[in-house]
């Protein structure tokens, strides 16, 4: 393919180098002048390790050159790809201003070419972003037809070259099929899945990414201070830490849901938080987990209340499906406030039977919800009778064939997210909160 590559920082010369190599013609978009006259030279603008030889070569090859003419280097590719910075302004979020320009530029570029083109954003954009991007676009092409795409990178500065070689998977948001299929064709010597994507998932992936990277970082210093102060080796720590590959460094516990609870979690947390507050070791992330979790809670209670409705019928109790371990269940602390509210308030759960409840499990209850045994309902036709709105705080075969048989006007708040294919009788949680 011939392909116009906007932004010759990192991202972009990595981008550009790597796709001449692999046989397209490749020109690279500056506005600054040094950079377009280093990679002419066939000098990479940017430090990275195995850049230097890899930009030499392709640039001897005559594969990959560089201009400050973005109107002719549309008119003369067949794929734009858009690689410029989104840096922070004042109020920390992405200056998108070079985004808009270049897709004014390459709007007037594919009106002055008079063909179809395709341009894909790798830029690290807000969700939203890109159809504002293929807006101004369209917009000064005359009403030629253009083809847009989110594609964001996943590079390293100093394993760029590696990253872009080896990705965990090639993300695209688009819904136009053939700028799918031109990216399918330009990555087509990668061995990686290929996911197509909503656009805005596409755009929000990027961040939730980069935002995960640096909790674990933090978490890791974290823990990394706690245990120095402790005369411990917080990397020998860490290290068996990401040995288990089952729980610890795994899709487990990675699936947005209700409130963590339990004998285990809140105790332990509050425990270690408390450790590190005896030895004057500051601990912000984990001191601020108890604290998220809360208003978890309180977003699923705001958004029953937002119905305005009264009888409420509570899809499990216990802290997770399959126990009737009621200590710190977050479903028990919505069921309580749910009763200081007001509520007219009924519970099913297969697993929670009070006669069965023995030791500090009965006790933590009969504190929390004295009269649970009048709460409790047995069937599911008792719960559809009573609830004006149901709450799901467990995802179980059971509850979802209930949910099924739910009459049209029952208004069901999934708090644990897998009910999005029946959006339509479903109240999304954050809209009914008002988030």
């Amino acid at each position: 393919m011939r392909i116009s590559v906007f932004g010759l920082g990192y991202v972009g010369v990595v981008t550009a180098a790597c796709l001449a190599r692999h046989g397209h013609e490749v020109v690279g978009v500056e506005i600054n002048a040094t950079k377009v006259e280093l990679l002419n030279q066939g000098i990479p603008p940017v430090v990275e390790k195995g850049l230097e030889e890899l930009v030499r070569e392709v640039v001897r090859k005559g594969a990959l050159k560089a201009t400050q003419d973005a109107i002719q280097a549309v008119a003369s590719s067949d794929v734009s790809l858009v690689c410029v910075g989104t840096p922070s302004r004042r109020d920390g979020g992405p200056d998108t201003s070079y985004v808009f320009r270049v897709a004014e530029e390459i709007g007037q570029g594919i009106r002055q070419k008079a063909t179809e083109h395709t341009v894909i954003l790798r830029s690290t954009v807000l969700p939203g972003t890109t159809e504002i991007f293929s807006r101004l676009i369209t917009e000064h092409t005359g009403g030629i037809a253009v083809n847009v795409a989110y594609n964001p990178e996943f590079l390293r500065e100093g394993s760029s070259i590696a990253d872009f070689y080896h990705p965990p998977y090639t993300l695209v948001g688009t819904q136009s099929p053939t700028a799918e299929s031109v990216l399918r064709e330009l990555y087509s010597f990668l061995d990686a899945p290929f996911l197509v994507v909503e656009i805005r998932v596409a755009e929000m992936i990027k961040y939730v990414a980069n935002a995960w990277h640096a909790t674990k970082i933090v978490f890791a210093n974290e823990i990394g201070r706690l245990a120095e102060e402790a005369g411990l080796d917080a990397r020998e720590v860490m290290e068996i830490i990401t040995m288990d590959t089952k729980l610890n460094v795994s899709p487990a516990y990675m699936r947005p849901g209700f409130a963590y609870g339990g004998s285990c979690l809140p105790k332990d947390l509050q425990a270690l938080v408390q450790w590190a507050r005896s030895l004057n070791v500051e601990t912000p992330l984990l001191s601020a987990l108890a604290a998220s979790n809360r208003l978890h809670i309180e977003r699923v209670l705001q958004a029953v209340l937002a119905t305005g409705k009264r009888k409420v019928g509570l899809l499990g109790l216990a802290f997770k499906p399959g126990t009737d371990d009621l200590r710190e269940s977050p479903s028990v602390e919505l069921a309580e406030r749910l009763i200081g509210k007001g509520g007219e308030l009924r519970i099913l759960d297969p697993a929670v039977h009070t006669a069965k409840l023995m030791g500090s499990n009965r006790e933590y209850i009969e504190q929390r919800l004295p009269h649970l045994s009048r709460l409790l309902v047995e069937s599911e036709e008792e719960i559809l009778q009573h609830a004006e709105v149901l709450v799901l705080t467990h995802d179980t075969p059971y509850f979802r064939s209930l949910i099924a048989k739910a009459p049209p006007d029952l208004i069901i708040i999934d708090a644990v997210g897998v009910l999005h294919h029946v959006r339509s009788r479903t109240a999304d949680v954050a809209a009914a909160a008002g988030a």
